[in-house]
């Protein structure tokens, strides 16, 4: 089963196992739980890299009531989870979903530490996304995977999948990290020591030959270590062409390699957790919006729908198909990607506005929701047609932007010429460079500066959640997310990207794909951005999408190990 092609992994033959996997981000949990559960396991990756979407992401993990909050003394109760989604999910078909994620999210969480040689520690104070709903936390429920050293993978460290940002030097930043790096001119004494450590870390362990690696890249380089030590099969550059059908259930799938077709038989079933529709253009201007610009998703290439496809070619039915994991970014150069935009619309000295030139949200407000509030605007016949991230010279000096340009860097030329930046001494000016509209702006601009100044975003409240404040300054008083601009004034072009669809697949309870009748398809499982959000239109808390990954991919197997 190991012959390994020339260009790198795994080749591919026909074969039969009993569960086959087709995605290699959260379906590796899958993959795990079900090699515990003493089930032959295969799984199969469209593209060169092992890690999907994940190895992409913050690698944040929202699973309330697992071990490692219970260690780090989190103050929650199943009762107080409970209630909170209870308050936020906002359609009550999915309760049986998220029960059954609150049910199992200890369990599965406690096998990918039995299965991997990953560490996790809680991210204290990262907020849940609405905690002031029944049941929310302000200190949060969101944990993390420590730094990992990839070079544990030996001989398929190449194959794990690049992440999104890359450090200067070797420095393993977690997303706890981020926030202190990102306040490091702000908050020297506190900040410093955590970002020495990071380096210190990266540096001393490059010299030993250990490549470490946070967020995303850590939990999936440990799940595909867990793998690789359990000798469970991983082949790259496998597209699933067809599922096979008996008329009674899914019995495999014939797949591509390469340009070499075969079929892998299954025992027991699929489980499809290749993520959504991310870079299918025709796909997302269909079901979302025609003015969303194409590949500008932060999800892995791979993710084109393939597998939705292919199921709903044998009835399955589909929800959601509208919604995204919402993310406003720095518009892509032309050669390019988006740039990251987290702790950036919550920082003092920043503000957001439209073509016209007005505010029109709570910049600080969570991604997801801060996508929504667009696509309504368009929805209701008022889209929004551009935005900028409008900010001053002491915001330039004092914080990270785009996780690239470091305090008091220019912006690079390239922004300037393509248009993504602008800069100017005075509001007039610089709404001439943005086209919108003087009079609005400049109207905006003391409105925000008179509010600010107050410490009371009286028009979109910004700053009230304790959401808004985790990525706010600390420093600045009375309110951590507002500040007057003042001086030297710029502006980047703002685009809606996103951390993947969410929209997918109809599934019940135990990860198995229904029907638009209800009915099963039996043999076919669907988990993590393949499957409709079990949280319907709403993110519950950094790292909701990673954790239903993990806890239906640990359903499934259950499920699937059930079956003779």
């Amino acid at each position: 089963m190991m012959n390994t092609l020339d260009t790198g992994g795994p080749s591919a033959h026909d074969i039969t196992v009993d569960v086959l996997v087709v995605g290699s981000g959260t379906g590796m949990a899958a993959a795990l739980a079900g090699h515990e559960l003493g089930l032959e396991c295969l799984v199969i990756e469209k593209t060169p890299f092992v890690g999907g979407s994940t190895a992409r992401s913050g690698g944040a993990f929202w699973v309330p009531g697992n071990d490692t909050l219970r260690q780090g003394r989190a103050p929650e109760t199943e009762a107080s989870a409970h209630r909170y989604l209870e308050a936020v999910v906002d359609d009550e078909s999915r309760r049986r979903r998220w029960e059954a994620f609150l049910e199992h999210g200890r369990d599965a969480v406690a096998m990918l530490a039995r299965t991997t040689p990953l560490g996790f520690f809680w991210a204290r104070g990262y907020s849940d996304y609405h905690p002031e709903n029944p049941g929310g936390s302000a200190i949060g429920r969101t944990c993390e995977s420590r730094p990992f050293n990839t070079s544990r993978l030996g001989g398929e460290k190449g194959r794990l999948r690049p992440g999104v940002l890359e450090a200067p030097i070797p420095m393993p930043v977690t997303g706890a990290d981020y926030k202190w790096l990102n306040l490091m001119t702000r908050t020297p004494l506190r900040s410093l020591p955590k970002v020495v450590r990071r380096a210190v870390q990266g540096i001393a362990g490059a010299a030993f030959g250990r490549t470490y690696v946070a967020g995303g890249q850590a939990l999936a380089a440990g799940m595909f270590a867990g793998l690789v030590k359990a000798r469970v099969p991983v082949w790259t550059r496998t597209a699933l062409v067809e599922l096979v059908y008996d008329g009674r259930r899914v019995t495999g799938a014939v797949i591509d390699q390469d340009g070499t077709t075969a079929t892998i038989h299954t025992r027991r079933g699929v489980v499809l957790a290749s993520g959504g529709f991310d870079h299918n253009t025709r796909m997302r201007h269909d079901y979302q919006s025609a003015a969303l610009i194409p590949h500008a998703s932060l999800g892995a290439e791979g993710n084109t729908g393939d597998v939705i496809v292919a199921a709903t070619a044998l009835g399955a039915g589909t929800d959601l198909m509208g919604e995204a994991w919402w993310f406003p970014a720095v518009a892509p150069l032309a050669d390019g990607q988006p740039g990251v935009l987290l702790a950036e619309r919550s920082l003092p000295g920043s503000l957001i506005v439209d073509e016209t030139g007005s505010r029109f949200i709570n910049e600080a407000t969570d991604y997801m929701t801060f996508g929504q509030r667009v696509l309504d605007r368009e929805r209701g016949g008022n889209p929004v047609q551009s935005m900028w991230l409008v900010f001053d010279q002491q915001y330039k000096n004092n914080y990270l932007l785009a996780g690239s340009v470091f305090p008091r860097m220019p912006l690079p030329r390239a922004w300037y010429e393509q248009g993504v930046a602008v800069t100017a001494q005075t509001a007039t000016d610089l709404a001439a460079k943005m086209d919108v509209s003087d009079a609005r702006f400049t109207s905006t601009i003391e409105r925000f500066n008179l509010l600010a100044a107050s410490g009371n975003d009286y028009d979109f409240h910004r700053g009230q959640s304790a959401y808004d404040r985790y990525y706010g300054d600390p420093t600045v008083q009375p309110n951590p997310n507002l500040r007057p601009l003042s001086g030297t004034l710029y502006a980047v072009r703002v685009v809606l990207s996103d951390l993947g669809t969410c929209g997918g697949l109809t599934v019940d309870e135990r990860a198995r794909v229904l029907r638009d009748d209800g009915s099963e398809i039996e043999g076919l499982y669907a988990i993590g951005n393949t499957a409709a959000n079990a949280f319907g239109r709403r993110y519950p808390g950094a790292g909701a999408t990673i954790g239903q990954g993990i806890v239906f991919g640990y359903v499934a197997a259950r499920d699937l190990a059930r079956h003779t």
